[in-house]
């Protein structure tokens, strides 16, 4: 087979990258609209998987009649939890489950929630939940207080005060309307009711997040946090809930330094709040790089341009449940060969939380039902986790290769053309002699260093990640 050799470019680009301390960056699977029930019967399957988080559907009121994926992100009532995928019953259940005695062993919660607006119901009504949930709360009241967070269900929550102005939003560059106007979908529809900020949708929101994390969780998702504006998020997010929870907001961009959205919306969400965020610029670097036509070179370190957020700020992906489930993302959607390769690189280098996508909507011919428990995917988390707290150094980059080590402990290598790469590596200080490096991706490939050079040979379309036995 064909073989690309080091350049002396790429030797001179290993000798002056440095090895930079890791942060803990534990991997979230996201159980995207699993009922709760279905999480708690995998606990355990979950922990020997090695997760150490579960982002859940929202835990909330919608409409409990339609089990389609975004009814869970119109609410209706945020006092109570009742919907197609569990209650709070269920909800309590699951976060029992996913603890442990043992520390090593639990599973934080991440609660997705909806905090931009209510549901679009009603013929656009602007009370909630409305004189007819209430009569039904006021019906069942014994199973309407077990579903109870807070608050005093014989009274409505938000009453037309409560919203913004009923205006759709028709310029998505314009970050007024973005974060002030409704969200709709065209043909006269009239939208999802707009919250405003004011003390006592702050009061209520603070009242809903404090029940969760006195219920348990340990972490929260924000839906569209690109729609509010920054001080409404940091009104809300306040230092006692803050305290000991993991919260990171979606703001949905096409790029990093000097793409609009990112300018507009993800650069100012970053420096006013002390969140986390769906590493998008990283992203879309990585699409860039798995084109035919791109470089593998960008992955070098895109941080350094702007082009992935810091490490300690990031949740990357390689997919999230937007991209396939609504149509003005799905060219997002990469080769599913790309998509493997780029899970071995946010999976073997140092720097954000991992998310794992595992549908329940059976999207695209069940393509990621049980991508949680792919072989592959187990094995990526085992050498995520084993290399928990080691440094990273880029070794070698091509425009159809990749190779870095995680301290002496493991290397990865990520070959996205049709043939084999080898990079021949000066070992001196970096890693084991006389030791067997095993491929936990294959679980056959192995080497041993035995001077001070070594040739590492990639195979086509395939990655290695290799740890030291």
């Amino acid at each position: 087979m064909r073989a690309f050799i080091l350049s002396w470019r790429s030797m001179l680009l290993a000798i002056i990258l440095c090895i930079t301390p890791q942060a803990l960056a534990d991997v979230i699977l996201h159980a995207f609209d699993w009922h709760y029930n279905e999480v708690a019967n995998r606990a355990e399957e979950i922990k020997n998987l090695g997760y150490k988080a579960v982002l859940v559907a929202p835990p909330l009121k919608s409409n409990a009649g339609n089990c389609a994926w975004w009814q869970r992100y119109q609410p209706q009532d945020i006092r109570v939890i009742d919907h197609c995928k569990g209650n709070k019953q269920s909800f309590q259940a699951m976060i029992n489950a996913l603890n442990d005695s043992n520390p090593a062993r639990r599973v934080a919660v991440y609660a997705d929630i909806v905090l931009n607006h209510m549901a679009n119901e009603r013929n656009g009504a602007t009370d909630f939940p409305g004189q007819a949930a209430l009569n039904t709360y006021a019906s069942n009241s014994t199973y309407w207080n077990n579903q109870r967070l807070f608050g005093n269900l014989t009274q409505g929550l938000f009453s037309p005060w409560d919203f913004n102005p009923a205006n759709c939003i028709q310029n998505y560059n314009d970050v007024w309307q973005v974060q002030n106007w409704r969200l709709c979908g065209g043909d006269g529809d009239l939208g999802l009711p707009d919250l405003n900020p004011n003390s006592w949708v702050l009061q209520q929101q603070r009242a809903y997040l404090q029940a969760l994390k006195n219920m348990g969780v340990k972490g929260f998702r924000v839906d569209a946090a690109k729609h509010m504006t920054i001080w409404h998020i940091n009104q809300i997010f306040s230092t006692d809930i803050k305290n000991g929870m993991y919260v990171f907001g979606e703001i949905i961009t096409s790029g990093g330094a000097g793409n609009n959205e990112y300018s507009s919306f993800l650069a100012p969400y970053l420096q006013y709040t002390d969140h986390k965020a769906y590493d998008f610029p990283l992203f879309e670097s990585l699409r860039r790089a798995f084109n035919p036509s791109g470089s593998m070179n960008e992955l070098v370190n895109p941080l350094a341009y702007g082009q992935a957020l810091a490490g300690n700020r990031a949740v990357t992906f390689t997919i999230t449940h937007d991209i396939p489930t609504n149509d003005g993302f799905r060219y997002l959607i990469m080769n599913p060969t790309d998509e493997y390769l780029a899970y071995a690189f946010v999976m073997g280098r140092d720097g954000g939380k991992p998310l794992v996508f595992s549908d329940s909507t059976g999207t695209d011919n069940n393509r990621w039902v049980n991508a949680y428990r792919a072989t592959f995917m187990q094995r990526m988390i085992n050498f995520h986790n084993r290399m928990q707290g080691q440094g990273m150094e880029v070794l070698a980059s091509s425009n159809c290769a990749i190779l870095f080590r995680r301290g002496q402990e493991g290397v990865v290598g990520i070959n996205k053309c049709g043939s084999q790469v080898t990079f021949n590596i000066n070992t001196n200080g970096r890693f084991y002699w006389y030791r067997t490096y095993r491929d936990v991706l294959s679980g056959g490939a192995t080497f041993s260093i035995g001077g001070s050079s070594h040739g590492f040979s990639i195979p086509a379309r395939q990655a290695r990640m290799w740890y030291a036995d």
